[in-house]
């Protein structure tokens, strides 16, 4: 399953949808937003997307990932439009046959992904917005 989506991401079924009976491990990232930010107090965010070239990154990011770490399955879902503080934002999940395959490869993906996909972060505050950029 990856997709980009405007509605409330299901963890449960994030976590289902990469369940395996050939991997021993599956490992979930699961980012929320927060209310602060450099300390900035942080009002909401608000994610803008190129929908069709994103899931396309995604889906070569996951391709990537299987290729490396021998991955069984793997689930990226990422919000699109306004979030409140508390909201889940992206959730990764990652089935391998061992842990440590596991861990990497979504450390990987969270971090290649906020690189090279085209969703764009904009984050409120009390008196302004400011785009952000990706992290290195």
């Amino acid at each position: 399953m990856i997709k980009i989506s405007d509605q409330p991401i299901d963890i449960q079924a994030c976590i289902e949808a990469a369940q395996s009976e050939r991997a021993g491990a599956v490992n979930v990232f699961i980012g929320t937003v927060r209310n602060h930010n450099k300390s900035k107090e942080v009002v909401r965010l608000e994610f803008e997307t190129y929908d069709v070239m994103a899931v396309k990154k995604m889906e070569e990011l996951a391709k990537e990932a299987h290729e490396r770490w021998n991955t069984e399955k793997i689930v990226m879902v990422h919000r699109k439009g306004v979030l409140a503080i508390g909201d889940v934002a992206v959730v990764i999940a990652v089935a391998t046959p061992h842990r440590v395959a596991s861990f990497e490869a979504c450390h990987w993906l969270i971090d290649t992904l906020k690189q090279v996909v085209p969703i764009w972060k904009k984050e409120i505050y009390e008196n302004g917005e400011e785009w952000l950029e990706a992290h290195a």
